[in-house]
């Protein structure tokens, strides 16, 4: 633990010991790695962990999931939750979309959704002798049609993933062959960890007490707050001022970084949108991780989305980069950019659900378009960030028109995978997500710095370009005109190349047809 507090900055480590603090009340120590059964009644507690962009808490997140992980807590996620036993002590890390627990898994935190939280998977007994084995509860087991070299990269992809369904697909299953089905969770849980807490509304924080008796929300006071918050402000703004623990920013992790430099520029009240704007073009003579733009970069656009705030400039964005490309209207090129935006299953289908899903395909993941399937209504896909990217699905494809018009469908299968173009996302939706490079459209964020608008006395447009600019992980280019960059070349997927795999887990059709 000395090890730990070490590493920590005086502000994270006042948050460890009042998380540690509220912990031990409820009967986990974390300083001496024990626990004791849980309260049969508890009181419930809540505390916030608060910090704007470079603070550290997703550090302390993960700190305090390794700790809670050594002490003997058992990990719940959303995929596979292991056999009850008496007096053990749980813990789930959530997010309030798939986005956002994707950038918690991708730092090695295994994170899962509040939704597949309150649902949970029953396996067949067979297979669950292999969850049982990867989550450290049971032996190897000997299964029949699955090799050794199955189970090992079964094993493999969950020291890296933490997740069951991803685990038994690298070893050649698909969902169906071992998830039964779906039971709502019926009891109470433990210990919740809350990620991207500003993305709560009243409802999901009420949800999540009933289930969590000792709950810790991490959230950003300087995002955008839910767009039916009650009077503009998020769910730990409401707690009692000594259960809301500020992180100030972390110096020496975030040293000499200008995109975090101008992020809590905003905060000055005497930076208006202009007086920004020029410490934008200061910090592009100065460092090449930030660009003062002319115009959008097509050619970015194909893997990285120009941000906008409005709807109208989203879909505008969008048909200029398919006109740069040549794009068919009436289909889509090899290579173009796709954001998924939920799958189209009635109930019954709740495991193929689970299929997509294990195959990266969550509302908001960036795919980019490989060709059509085999089947008719059919893609080839690329997934981008997942172990084994290449998938072909079900896909019903929505390219938005201007004003009112409906959109307009290329192709599409009865049922699956719903995805809408990629090469530009808003604001709000790109809450929760991050890029190597962020394009950020500033005509927009000007615009709404004109009209005046106030949320939560913070200006509207300090909120939008705050989420915007800290979107990028390493560069950020802040786009000043209204104009398209010609693309340099094609659109290509060559870049998208992996090592081969097994054919039924990239390629075959009817692997996730549901």
């Amino acid at each position: 633990m000395e090890q730990t507090a070490l590493s920590l900055s005086d502000d994270q480590a006042e948050a460890w010991d009042a998380v540690s603090d509220l912990l031990g009340e409820a009967g986990v120590d974390m300083l001496g790695g024990s626990t004791l059964p849980p309260d049969e009644d508890p009181k419930g507690a809540v505390l916030a962990v608060l910090g704007k962009a470079g603070s550290g808490k997703t550090l302390l997140l993960a700190e305090l999931f390794k700790s809670l992980r050594e002490a003997g807590v058992d990990i719940v996620s959303g995929d596979y939750e292991g056999k009850k036993r008496r007096n053990r002590r749980t813990l789930a890390i959530l997010a309030p979309t798939n986005k956002a627990a994707s950038v918690l898994r991708n730092r090695g935190v295994p994170a899962t959704t509040i939704h597949r939280i309150l649902y949970t998977p029953m396996y067949d007994p067979e297979y669950e002798k292999i969850a049982e084995w990867l989550a450290g509860q049971g032996e190897k087991p000997e299964i029949e049609g699955l090799t050794e070299v199955a189970l090992d990269r079964a094993f493999a992809s969950y020291q890296l993933n933490s997740s069951v369904p991803a685990a038994l697909a690298a070893a050649g299953l698909r969902g169906s062959d071992f998830i039964t089905g779906w039971k709502r969770r019926e009891d109470p849980l433990d210990i919740g960890f809350v990620d991207e807490s500003s993305m709560l509304d009243a409802k999901q924080f009420e949800d999540l007490k009933d289930i969590f008796p000792t709950l810790v929300l991490f959230g950003d006071p300087a995002q955008l707050p839910p767009v039916k918050a009650e009077g503009g402000k998020m769910v730990f703004e409401r707690l009692p001022e000594s259960k809301q623990l500020v992180l100030s920013r972390v110096h020496r992790q975030t040293a000499d970084n200008p995109i975090l430099d101008l992020a809590h520029a905003l905060a000055d009240p005497q930076v208006d949108f202009y007086a920004f704007e020029k410490l934008v073009a200061e910090a592009a003579a100065k460092d090449d991780r930030v660009v003062l733009a002319q115009r959008v970069e097509s050619d970015l656009m194909a893997r990285s989305p120009c941000l906008v705030w409005r709807n109208a400039t989203r879909i505008k964005l969008i048909h200029a980069f398919r006109n740069a490309f040549g794009a068919p209207a009436d289909e889509l090129l090899e290579g173009e950019p796709l954001i998924c935006d939920g799958i189209e299953l009635p109930m019954k289908h709740r495991k193929k659900r689970l299929d997509l899903e294990a195959r990266g395909l969550i509302k908001g993941a960036q795919v980019i378009y490989l060709g059509p399937g085999r089947k008719p209504g059919f893609s080839r896909l690329h997934v981008m960030g997942a172990e084994d990217p290449q998938v072909s699905a079900a896909s019903i494809v929505k390219i938005e028109l201007e004003g009112d018009e409906e959109p307009f469908i290329p192709f599409a299968a009865k049922m699956g995978a719903t995805f809408l173009h990629g090469a530009a996302v808003t604001i709000h939706k790109a809450q929760g997500s991050q890029w190597e490079t962020v394009q950020v459209f500033a005509p927009d964020i000007e615009v709404a710095s004109r009209m005046g608008r106030v949320e939560a006395g913070q200006p509207l447009w300090k909120r939008l370009a705050y989420v915007a600019i800290t979107r990028a992980e390493h560069r950020l280019c802040w786009v000043v005109r209204n104009r398209l960059a010609r693309p340099s070349s094609l659109l290509r997927v060559d870049d998208l190349t992996v090592a081969p795999a097994p054919l039924e887990l990239t390629m075959q059709d009817d692997g996730v047809e549901p």
